[in-house]
C-alpha cells in the first residue's frame, strides 16, 4: 500500500491513546478503534507511521503489529489467549535437562535453576525436574498457579509475551520478563540456551545465525513494547512525529 498521509502524531481518544495519520485516528484491520493504554506506546507507534517511506512496509511497524495483536487477537478472548501461554508450563524448557556432555549440564543448572527458584518463591509453586524430553506431568497445584499468573494479565501485555513464550518454550521465561526480573538478553539467552550452547561450541550456519538473529529481535521488541506500556513518558496531546 502506497503512503497516503503526510504526518503521524499520537492522540487522547477514548480514555487511552491513539496514533492519528493527518489528523483521523486509524483503526485496527479488523476495524476496531486503535487505542492503546500509555502514550509512550502511541508516540512510539506514530514514529513508526512517519518513519515510512512511499510504501507502507507492516515489517517496519512491529509495536504498532504487536497493538493489533492486542486488540483484534488478544481482547476478543483475553481468557483463552492467557490459557495457551499458561500450557507451555505443562511442557516447561526449564524443567526438562540433558544428561550429558557434563558442561552443557552445568550450563543449564547455572541458568536455570535460579529461574525455577525465583519461580517458586514468586508464586509459591514446585516443578518436576527430570532428564531427557520423556514428558513430566507437573503438579496440578502448580499449573493452577502459573495459569493464574498470566489469567491476570491484560490483553497488551498478553500480546507481548506470546513471542517469548513460544520462542523460548517456557511460561515461567514470560512471566520473568513480566515481572522485570529477566531482561530481553537474559530471556533470550535462557530460552535458546541449548542452540546457543551448540553454536558457540560447533559454530553455526548462515540461514541458522539468521534464524537466529530474527527470534531475538521478535524478543527484544516484545520486551520494547511492555516497558513502554509500563514506563510512559510525559508528551503532550497531538505531538506529531
Amino acid at each position: 500500500m502506497k503512503r497516503f498521509y503526510t504526518t503521524a502524531s499520537a492522540q487522547a481518544l477514548d480514555g487511552g491513546w491513539t496514533v492519528a495519520l493527518d489528523g483521523r485516528a486509524i483503526r485496527t484491520p479488523a476495524k476496531a478503534a486503535f487505542v492503546v493504554p500509555t502514550p509512550a506506546l502511541a508516540a512510539a507507534a506514530a514514529a513508526e507511521w512517519a518513519a515510512q517511506g512511499e510504501v507502507l512496509d507492516p515489517r517496519q511497524m512491529p509495536l504498532t503489529g504487536f497493538a493489533y495483536a492486542a486488540i483484534d487477537r488478544v481482547a476478543p478472548d483475553r481468557t483463552a489467549f492467557a490459557a495457551d501461554l499458561a500450557r507451555f508450563a505443562e511442557t516447561e524448557l526449564l524443567c526438562y535437562r540433558a544428561d550429558e556432555p557434563p558442561p552443557l549440564v552445568a550450563r543449564q543448572a547455572a541458568v536455570w535453576d535460579p529461574l525455577l527458584a525465583w519461580a517458586a518463591a514468586r508464586y509459591d509453586v514446585g516443578f518436576t525436574v527430570t532428564s531427557g524430553i520423556i514428558h513430566t506431568l507437573q503438579p496440578p497445584a502448580t499449573m493452577a498457579r502459573i495459569g493464574a499468573a498470566f489469567a491476570a494479565l491484560d490483553a497488551f501485555r498478553l500480546a507481548a509475551l506470546h513471542p517469548i513464550v513460544t520462542i523460548c518454550g517456557s511460561a515461567l521465561i514470560g512471566l520473568a520478563v513480566s515481572e522485570h526480573h529477566l531482561t530481553a538478553a537474559e530471556a533470550f539467552a535462557a530460552g535458546q540456551l541449548d542452540e546457543l550452547w551448540q553454536a558457540e561450541k560447533w559454530g553455526i550456519d548462515p540461514l541458522a545465525a539468521a534464524s537466529l538473529a530474527a527470534r531475538r529481535a521478535a524478543v527484544d521488541t516484545a520486551v520494547d513494547f511492555l516497558n513502554l506500556i509500563e514506563q510512559p513518558v510525559t508528551m503532550q496531546e497531538g505531538a506529531t512525529c
